[in-house]
């Protein structure tokens, strides 16, 4: 009966070839050759990944030198096949103008019994072998995996979201678009809050809010590089450039204002305004910045505070053609200037357009 069940798919009498088979398969559902023509006609019904599995199973199981052959090339077809479609739905992801915008792909993190389920499942839709996968996958903090057209990226994070791989894209103008306000101090605390700022064009001005605008606080510490001279193994001397110190920022998000509000212990004016510490001319910045964080901490108890900035900023920190696209909205005195604050702008602006709920951003929630 295998016999005829060749011949039918010979003459691609699938019909015939199926009732052959649902006969065969209750009489000797172990065969290879039953199981190899099971796969065959999942594979011309459009049931890939029937197929597929069928396939590498026989590739396993039996050592028949013609099977392996063909269940060989019925995954090298299949492959094909979803290359092709592949190709034709990121072509069709990528025709509106608006799907070409440069743009950016980030994976959240997964625990690691999560990763051992998902590492096979990202390994397929992104073309990995399963080792790589997990690999790549994060287990702390967000990790930028891809950039290119945003078309393309919302196509492969559709489809990782879609098996429950946690992940989200935007664009690069998305970002851009935030202002970001550089401020001062606080002039006034209750009902409705004031702080005294600078606007992009360095524009003193003020700006009035409600603690309940705010949706996050983002924080993080940016390097502070030196020169310094340093003694070799040859015991010359030779000079290097180190990290001597941190900065330190936080970042206040209204997302209904589409805007930033952006602290850092190098540029907030603590003998002004609002008393956060009475002895702020005397304390250090450090105990001065301390007590500013558990002051806002009073006023925004509810808000989620967003510091993994560091992990994320090593994932980034190589990304040189998306970094000097953004603007770092950072004034720190630097002889030369760093990634590093491009990338913390970028971590800052990614919370807000996600929790924001950007128009045309994939979330994962």
């Amino acid at each position: 009966m295998i016999e005829q069940v060749a011949t039918a798919f010979e003459r691609k009498d699938y019909y015939t070839a199926a009732n052959l088979l649902k006969q065969l398969l209750k009489e000797s559902p172990d065969n290879p050759w039953v199981q190899f023509y099971l796969a065959r006609l999942h594979e011309v019904s459009q049931k890939h990944q029937d197929a597929e599995q069928i396939y590498r199973q026989l590739l396993r199981s039996t050592n028949n030198v013609k099977i392996v052959t063909q269940a060989r090339q019925g995954l090298q077809r299949l492959q094909e096949i979803d290359q092709e479609e592949r190709q034709r739905a990121i072509a069709k992801a990528t025709a509106e103008p608006s799907n070409t915008e440069f743009g950016l792909l980030v994976l959240e993190p997964l625990s690691s019994e999560l990763k051992t389920t998902a590492a096979p499942k990202f390994a397929q839709i992104m073309q990995l072998d399963p080792y790589t996968a997990r690999l790549v996958l994060p287990s702390r903090g967000w990790k930028l995996y891809r950039t290119g057209q945003v078309g393309e990226l919302k196509f492969y994070g559709t489809q990782l979201q879609k098996v429950e791989i946690p992940c989200f894209w935007t664009t690069v103008t998305a970002i851009r678009q935030i202002q970001v306000f550089q401020v001062l101090y606080f002039s006034e605390s209750g009902l409705k809050t004031t702080v005294v700022c600078r606007n992009e064009a360095n524009q003193l001005g003020s700006l009035t809010f409600e603690w309940s605008e705010v949706t996050a606080r983002v924080t993080g510490l940016l390097p502070i590089f030196e020169e310094v001279v340093d003694v070799d193994v040859r015991r010359k001397l030779e000079r290097k450039t180190q990290t001597q110190d941190y900065a330190q920022f936080c970042d206040l998000h209204l997302p209904s204002r589409r805007c930033i509000l952006r602290l850092g212990d190098q540029g907030y004016e603590f003998d002004q305004g609002v008393e956060i510490n009475p002895q702020a001319s005397q304390n250090t910045i450090r105990i001065n910045w301390n007590s500013l964080l558990n002051w806002l901490e009073e006023h925004l108890k509810q808000v989620k505070v967003w510091s993994d900035f560091r992990p994320f900023g090593e994932t980034v920190l190589d990304q040189t053609d998306l970094l000097d696209k953004i603007p770092s909205h950072i004034h720190l005195f630097r002889k030369e200037p760093t990634n590093w604050d491009s990338a913390f702008h970028l971590y800052s602006g990614l919370v807000l357009v996600k929790n924001g709920g950007e128009k045309g951003l994939g979330a994962s929630g």
